[in-house]
């Protein structure tokens, strides 16, 4: 079973824009999915649809086999998302950051928990009892992502994760990618950063002018160039 099946999914905006034009994509249990394409190519779109941010003109999102349109919350539950740009609480520390999210959830956790899912995270100790608003960039990720597991969420979402990120921390992330995987978390990952999309991806597909254009298997990725493929095919379908 897919645990995100999107079908025929259409997105126009108001102004006419056409943002996604029938899109079709499964992601399995277990993968990380990576969706490559440039800067409106819809790939935002289609990660504020499967959270019901945004309503789709016609087609069907679901999450674990629920419907995401039409019972959004129910949806939610098992999946979390991580943006490029993390929200959080400036003026508090991790611990406390966790503290408010898990107490939306109606759940309370013992701070070793907090401190267990950090250490997790790759976080430094010494970062615990600092304020979030002098964290890099890195580090912000790092805790988004903690949050995303202290909700205990299958579907991990995330939308240009390592968009800033230095090489060492792009490096890092990735890792921290790789350990969910081998948790058992499903990965669906939004980008443009084709050298990282090829480093971690099981799946890679190439998003063009709203349209899923092209998909390739790990196997697939293995002694070709992939920054070649994904131009021809953006190239092909303006």
């Amino acid at each position: 079973m897919s645990l995100l099946e999107i079908v025929d999914l259409v997105k126009r905006y108001e102004d006419g824009v056409l943002a996604l034009d029938g899109l079709n994509l499964k992601v399995a249990r277990g993968e990380i999915y990576v969706m490559l394409g440039p800067n409106g190519a819809g790939k935002t779109t289609t990660v504020n649809l499967i959270f019901n941010f945004i309503q789709p003109t016609s087609g069907t999102i679901k999450v674990k086999g629920i419907d995401a349109v039409r019972d959004p919350l129910g949806a939610r539950r098992h999946a979390a998302f991580v943006s490029e740009d993390v929200r959080l609480y400036d003026n508090f520390t991790p611990r406390q950051n966790l503290d408010f999210f898990a107490r939306l959830q109606g759940k309370r956790r013992r701070p070793e928990e907090y401190d267990r899912i950090l250490n997790e995270m790759g976080l430094p100790e010494d970062s615990f009892r600092r304020r979030v608003k002098d964290f890099s960039k890195g580090m912000r990720q790092r805790l988004g992502i903690a949050v995303a597991i202290l909700k205990d969420a299958e579907l991990v979402v995330l939308d240009e994760p390592t968009s800033g990120l230095d090489p060492k921390g792009a490096r890092e992330f990735l890792a921290l990618l790789r350990k969910l995987r081998s948790d058992g978390k499903t990965i669906f990952m939004t980008t443009h950063d084709i050298f990282r999309a090829r480093q971690i991806a099981d799946r890679v597909g190439i998003m063009s002018y709203g349209r899923l254009v092209g998909e390739m298997a790990r196997p697939e990725l293995e002694g070709v160039d992939l920054e070649e493929i994904y131009v021809k095919y953006v190239e092909e379908h303006r």
